[in-house]
């Protein structure tokens, strides 16, 4: 079964891309897709079961506790010590979050202008940062003991920056201006 945003993919965006002279793409194999989303999130002091339970809530899929690979102690961190989570996020699950943080989440950001055009990273990778779980509905304020955001990062098969930003700009990512 296909997601509402594979669809729109296949039969929108596609086809727009397509039309842009500058890519010249010749066949559907070419043209960028999204591959995956990587979700991370910091545990911090709080208790990790809260935290991997949010996580699970909003991306819809289990993560994966990373651990310290070092001692620090400056910020009392002891090796092997959970520290953060991560989330990976591939197919139909990928596209449901991706619905979601573009039509749900994103709007609710607080004075909100537009997402930054200078978050590429030369490879057509696009990463952000959240402030706050709360902007996912499925997220309730009166559950949540710590108000902790998030990384998002979106991995591209686009081979520069200005073919993810046209592709991310034809999903509907709200960019403050264009500067591609």
């Amino acid at each position: 079964m296909k997601t509402r945003y594979k669809q729109f993919y296949q039969n929108n965006v596609c086809t727009q891309l397509v039309q842009i002279p500058e890519f010249q793409y010749k066949n559907n194999y070419q043209i960028p897709k999204i591959t995956k989303i990587i979700i991370n999130r910091g545990i911090g002091d709080a208790s990790q079961n809260t935290r991997i339970l949010e996580t699970s809530i909003i991306s819809g899929q289990k993560g994966i506790i990373t651990q310290a690979k070092n001692a620090i102690s400056g910020f009392k961190i002891r090796q092997k010590m959970p520290v953060g989570i991560c989330v990976t996020l591939r197919r139909n699950f990928m596209y449901n979050f991706l619905d979601r943080l573009i039509n749900l989440a994103i709007p609710r950001i607080r004075d909100f202008n537009g997402l930054s055009t200078t978050s590429f990273d030369g490879s057509g990778n696009y990463s952000l940062g959240l402030t706050e779980q709360l902007m996912f509905p499925e997220i309730e304020y009166d559950q949540i003991e710590f108000i902790k955001g998030m990384d998002i990062t979106i991995v591209t098969s686009a081979k520069s920056d200005k073919e993810s930003f046209r592709l991310l700009k034809q999903f509907g990512f709200p960019f403050k201006t264009i500067s591609f």
